[in-house]
């Protein structure tokens, strides 16, 4: 018998959860992506890491399964915590009459909702982007809400920027943590202004290779359109994004990565993009994770992770009321 906390990886992407919650002792016992190239980043640097995910059982199948639409949900290891980063497709809204435990099917957190039904875990972390709060003018955020409640958990809300937890990125998104027993829980508090990265914390040293860097135009263009708003080159390193409507603005810390974004999205110094590692460590991810994927395959990717250490500080918070739950039932 072990006290050890266990969880499931689900739509885990490169394994943002997988990290935060293995770097505070907890054990991932399944695990689910359905992408190709994300998958293949997630074996190379989770082998190790969760051995069992990927071991064939007699009838060659692993625990790091493929699409979860088709997982029994009866089949996956009892757990602790249930955590995922689930994309959000517009919710079709049947209607009153198709009755209230209709209104998630053809969606992916309808996965989420028959996987907690069934296996009753303890908690659970789900992850998204802020706009879900607002989607069909906050129709979608309630339905998902209301059946989670529905479930028996205790839910709770907040929408939080990885800025304010340690990397040098605005990422802000709606984290949604629940309990089966109505637990005392708190969002993290964010770290002191000191304690941030900036860019300058996560730039490589050395020299840079030549592809990096953008064409003389490129960069030229780039550099009128920042000083149309600045006037004067801010100090270095800082990083820019061209928004949609062509304006460039300088920052020490990075905007969100987006995984379609075009390859200049973002800059740095207005001359390069970032590299494989820079990428990775933008979202908190440390520096012996392997990179097995193309450049445009692993901008992919990092667009969709998570900010590792933001959800660490929410896992640590939730681990803690877990702890705290069982300390008092004895």
């Amino acid at each position: 018998m072990t006290d050890k906390i266990t969880f499931i990886d689900l739509f885990a992407g490169i394994g943002g959860f997988h990290l935060a919650f293995h770097n505070l002792g907890a054990e991932c016992v399944f695990a689910s992506e359905w992408d190709k190239d994300a998958r293949k980043t997630y074996e190379a640097n989770f082998a190790k890491i969760s051995p069992e995910l990927f071991k064939k059982n007699t009838n060659g199948e692993t625990r790091f399964a493929g699409d979860i639409t088709k997982v029994d949900a009866s089949k996956i290891p009892d757990f602790d915590i249930l955590t995922g980063g689930f994309p959000c497709q517009p919710f079709s809204i049947i209607g009153a009459k198709a009755g209230f435990e209709h209104e998630t099917q053809g969606t992916l957190f309808f996965d989420i909702e028959r996987i907690l039904k069934e296996k009753q875990p303890k908690a659970f972390v789900l992850e998204n982007v802020r706009n879900l709060t607002a989607h069909d003018k906050g129709k979608t955020f309630k339905i998902i809400i209301e059946h989670l409640e529905k479930l028996g958990y205790f839910v709770h809300y907040k929408i939080i920027n990885a800025l304010d937890y340690g990397v040098p990125q605005k990422r802000e998104r709606i984290i949604i943590v629940g309990f089966k027993e109505n637990v005392p829980f708190s969002f993290p508090a964010p770290l002191p202004i000191e304690k941030r990265a900036t860019i300058k914390d996560i730039l490589e040293t050395g020299n840079i290779e030549d592809k990096y860097f953008v064409k003389p135009e490129i960069r030229d263009r780039r550099h009128a359109k920042m000083l149309l708003k600045t006037i004067t080159e801010p100090s270095r390193p800082y990083i820019t994004h061209e928004n949609v409507s062509g304006s460039v603005t300088p920052h020490s810390y990075s905007c969100a990565l987006r995984a379609g974004a075009s390859a200049n999205y973002i800059l740095i110094n207005n001359e390069r993009r970032p590299t494989e590692r820079e990428l990775l460590r933008i979202q908190g991810f440390p520096d012996w994770f392997k990179v097995v994927v193309s450049y445009s395959g692993i901008k992919k990717q990092t667009g969709n992770a998570i900010a590792v250490p933001a959800i660490e500080s929410v896992a640590r918070e939730v681990l803690k009321s877990l702890r705290l739950f069982k300390e008092i039932k004895k």
